[in-house]
């Protein structure tokens, strides 16, 4: 295995900034105790906690890249997309992401007004506490009040039952253009990743080839192709696609919290060795 592929890099988490439960000091301990040599925080539409993320970095002796997730709307549905290595002090992007986190919270009224009219009152209140700020209010927080109440066991019994397309408390949003999200990374000296591309199974395969194919045009350069919601075949599936349209291979948990997250920080399998990590171009 080249020396690059063999780097345990975990780019794709999440702190008590955006929808995580840890702090991003302890994710930064979480991930060095796990053998994370390349860590990124990229918590969503958000970079509040990038110092902190990098300081802690820092004193752990762990490499760091400043990341994002970046809720875009594309073909009415909703995807994200991850910059890495980006100026988390850009003008530009802390705009851009201000403006993309204005709608949550409306959002979030509309969502608890549909779960009290299935019998589940309180739930934006609930949310709330968990979220802590009302610009950053997610799915995520309502999936916790709904455990916390017993109204379902897990998080993920809940996402099955709540919240998606078709059940109750589901309100669209419009978040950022695909474009938009790209030029915000790019302007701040950042690489674009179209993150968990396996989640995106209301796009149909013509849908999901315009996505790589308008991706790859304005500037996008990378695809997870090993990340906690893939399965061992998805990461072939993805790799493939990675070589097909030429994009660089990125590797991230997407953790969340130690109870919830399907793979903890750098417990991943490594990237193929004919794949190029994104990671090559920070090195």
């Amino acid at each position: 295995m080249s020396s690059l592929s063999s780097i345990n890099a975990d780019l794709h988490c999440h702190s008590v900034v955006s929808d995580g439960t840890l702090t991003p000091e302890v994710l930064a301990e979480r991930a060095k105790a796990n053998g994370v040599n390349l860590w990124a925080l990229t918590d969503h539409d958000e970079l509040g906690g990038q110092q902190r993320a990098r300081d802690a970095a820092s004193a752990l002796n762990i490499d760091y890249l400043a990341g994002v997730e970046i809720s875009v709307t594309w073909m009415g549905q909703t995807i994200h997309i991850v910059g890495l290595g980006i100026d988390a002090e850009h003008l530009g992007i802390l705009e851009g992401l201000r403006r993309t986190r204005e709608g949550r919270g409306n959002r979030a009224q509309l969502m608890a007004e549909q779960l009290a009219k299935v019998g589940i009152p309180g739930a934006y209140e609930g949310a709330l506490l968990y979220a802590g700020n009302h610009q950053l209010i997610s799915r995520t927080h309502f999936a916790r009040f709904l455990v916390e109440q017993g109204v379902c066991r897990d998080t993920e019994h809940v996402f099955k039952n709540y919240l998606v397309e078709d059940k109750p408390g589901y309100v669209p949003h419009m978040w950022a253009t695909l474009d938009d999200a790209v030029a915000w990374i790019k302007a701040a000296g950042g690489v674009a990743v179209i993150a968990h591309p396996g989640r995106y199974s209301r796009l149909n395969a013509m849908q999901m080839d315009e996505l790589y194919k308008h991706f790859k045009d304005i500037g996008g350069l990378a695809i997870e192709v090993i990340t906690g919601s893939h399965s061992p075949d998805q990461y072939q599936t993805f790799g493939k696609i990675a070589q097909q349209y030429g994009f660089l291979a990125s590797r991230g948990s997407d953790f969340h919290d130690p109870n919830e997250s399907h793979i903890d920080l750098g417990n991943l399998p490594h990237l193929p060795d004919h794949l190029t990590p994104v990671w090559s171009v920070f090195h």
